[in-house]
Order: structure tokens, then C-alpha cells, then sequence
């Protein structure tokens, strides 16, 4: 995700410059954790898009599980974009036409893997099929739930990753 030649100096450099409210602001619609938002907002300015990247994976690893579910509660569950929420149902567009076997398989894996953990299904979905969404879902049912817990983590690094770049290459 790192692979931008040409870095969006202006849009980097408007996002260092923002007053910290607004600058909170924009980072909480990238990740719902205060304590994400904290942590990248104290790493700038940052020189360049990778500096900001790092400074993802820096949160990322440093977040307690309060600052996880804080994370996980700002994501739809899979299969359910929400409705009139551009990023979720961009994001979600793997599951756009599916049949509706397929989807209601979806729903109850989803149940399944929230009974047990506690918190909804979180997948780095951007490029993703349902059926893939799917398949993953029931591979990582029989995982821990410290397992999960820092896959959930590595899952979230890469839709951070995703959603800062494409602020980014917006402006």
C-alpha cells in the first residue's frame, strides 16, 4: 500500500498544518480509536507519506484492547455496508449482486465468530468477494482469541493504510 510514486506533498502538508481539533476529526473517520488518532497526530509532522504510514503501524501495534474495540466499533459488519456511509459500502463492494444463499451464509458465520469474540468480523475488505470474505471468516473461527486479536490488528493496519492513502491522493 506504500507504492505511491509521487507523494501528495499538499495534501500531507495541509494535514500536518490542521488545527488539532480538525485534524482529530479527520483521523477519527480513518480509524473510530481516540487513542489511534492521538498517537499518529503526536508523530507529526510527518515528511512524507510513508513517515504517516509508519505512524499508522506505530498506533496500530501500540493500541490497547479498549483502543481495538474502540477501532472495530467504527466498521460495519461484513456483508452489511451501511447505508448512506460512502467508505463502508465502497469498501464492501465485494458483496455487491451476491446471491442471497451466499449472504445469508455470510450473516450467520458472522453471528457465529461474534458470539464468540465478542466484536464483529474485521477484514481488510477493499478488493475482496464475498465468497473470500466468507472463506476467510471460517478460517479464522478456530483461532483464540489473543490469535485473533492481533490478526484484527494487522487488519486494521491495512484499511488505515488504505483510507490515509486515498485522503491523500484525493486533494
Amino acid at each position: 500500500m506504500t507504492n505511491h510514486p509521487h507523494p501528495s506533498s499538499a495534501a500531507l502538508e495541509k494535514l500536518s498544518a490542521a488545527p488539532a481539533a480538525e485534524l482529530r476529526e479527520t483521523l477519527l473517520e480513518i480509524c473510530s480509536s481516540p487513542g489511534w488518532a492521538a498517537s499518529v497526530a503526536a508523530a507529526r509532522p510527518w515528511s512524507d507519506r510513508d513517515a504517516l504510514l509508519a505512524a499508522n503501524a506505530a498506533a496500530m501495534a501500540a493500541l490497547t484492547a479498549e483502543d481495538l474495540a474502540d477501532a472495530m466499533a467504527g466498521h460495519a459488519r461484513i456483508g452489511k455496508p451501511r447505508t448512506g456511509d460512502a467508505t463502508s459500502e465502497r469498501e464492501q463492494a465485494g458483496i455487491r449482486g451476491v446471491d442471497s444463499a451466499l449472504l445469508d451464509e455470510l450473516h450467520r458465520a458472522n453471528a457465529a465468530y461474534e458470539a464468540k469474540f465478542g466484536h464483529v468480523f474485521l477484514i481488510c475488505a477493499t478488493g475482496r468477494t464475498a465468497a473470500t470474505m466468507l472463506a476467510s471468516l471460517r478460517e479464522r473461527f478456530p483461532n483464540d482469541a489473543a490469535t485473533e486479536a492481533e490478526i484484527v490488528r494487522g487488519e486494521l493496519r491495512k484499511i488505515n493504510d488504505i483510507r490515509i492513502n486515498r485522503l491523500l491522493d484525493e486533494d
